[in-house]
């Protein structure tokens, strides 16, 4: 299937920074790149689980199940607020690299995401982040667990990873449809001199 080339302001962005891209020859009309919706969805997932469950409900933090750093201790509280702020950084690194990654796409000329491409890969990488740290730090290195306040129930695990399997495949399934409404819009956009490019997403 080809994409025809649109013009920018076609392509969702404004005619009022002309000289501010760096248009990349090929990407023009292009659709938009999905690594950064994923990796906001990775930082944004991360935040998610450090700012709710680690600070404010309090259910666990980064090593409160390793018996050497007691969340109940205060030199133990400590190293776990460490950890916990080593998570952070990470996630906002996470965040920093989807933004770089958004104007990168912006400045090759790409089409711009609809709501739905662009949030339904959000919550796919939020649901990526949710099997991945459920199974190394839960499951495998068993630093932690959802609910080390009541001692680490297995239940409370397992339905941490069925909601990060249910955020892929309904975050997928919004992409999906957030792609074929681009596609419908690209096909029905009259492409002017441009030639079709051949589609291609990253």
């Amino acid at each position: 299937m080809s994409w025809p080339c649109l013009s920018q302001c076609q392509a969702g962005y404004g005619p009022s920074v002309p000289n501010s891209r760096a248009i990349t020859p090929g990407m023009v009309g292009q659709p938009p790149s999905k690594v950064s919706g994923l990796l906001y969805g990775l930082g944004l997932g991360g935040f998610v689980d450090g700012i709710v469950l680690h600070q404010i409900l309090q259910w666990h933090h980064m090593v409160s199940d390793v018996s050497r750093y007691p969340a109940n201790t205060i030199a133990g509280l400590e190293v776990n607020t460490l950890a916990d702020g080593f998570f952070h950084l990470a996630t906002w690194v996470l965040v920093l690299a989807a933004s770089i990654a958004a104007i990168r796409a912006w400045r090759q000329g790409r089409l711009a995401p609809n709501w739905s491409f662009h949030f339904g890969l959000v919550l796919t990488g939020w649901g990526i982040f949710n099997v991945v740290e459920g199974l190394i730090d839960h499951q495998i290195l068993g630093v932690h667990h959802v609910r080390d306040d009541l001692g680490g129930p297995l239940s409370w695990d397992i339905g941490f990873l069925v909601f990060g399997v249910l955020l892929i495949v309904g975050g997928w399934s919004l992409h999906k449809a957030g792609l074929r409404a681009l596609e419908h819009r690209a096909l029905s956009t009259p492409s002017g001199p441009h030639e079709p490019v051949t589609r291609r997403a990253a």
